[in-house]
């Protein structure tokens, strides 16, 4: 079992930053993918982004490539999603989730924080 925290979300204007953390309970965080997942008031839950257990391959979903990275610590059993030129679209509770691949889908994800709240005005 891999328990999740989010944290970082918050309340920002359109062009902001933020950076979102993911902290894993257990050094065996190192075996896992992790990814980020989004979803806004009335949609599905979305893909964000995806890193390997190594940190040396990374896959974005479209609407947010060139603005979002995601990356790891895995010394410090923690994931990092750094998210410039945020959008208003970009506004959706976000989760950090762990595969044992790199994967897009949610039903891929064994384990799931409990999200944290983006919020974007414009």
């Amino acid at each position: 079992q891999v328990q999740l925290v989010e944290s970082g979300g918050g309340l920002v204007q359109a062009g902001d930053s933020l950076r979102l953390s993911c902290a894993a309970s257990r050094r065996t965080f190192s075996r896992y993918a992790m990814g980020w997942f989004r979803q806004a008031p009335g949609k599905e839950r979305e893909f964000v982004a995806v890193i390997h257990w190594s940190g040396g391959s990374t896959r974005y979903a479209d609407s947010v490539k060139g603005r979002f990275t995601i990356s790891r610590d895995n010394a410090e059993n923690t994931m990092y999603l750094q998210m410039n030129a945020l959008k208003p679209e970009d506004t959706a509770v976000y989760y950090c989730a762990a595969s044992t691949a790199i994967a897009t889908m949610t039903s891929q994800y064994y384990y799931w924080g409990q999200g944290t709240q983006v919020t974007v005005s414009s």
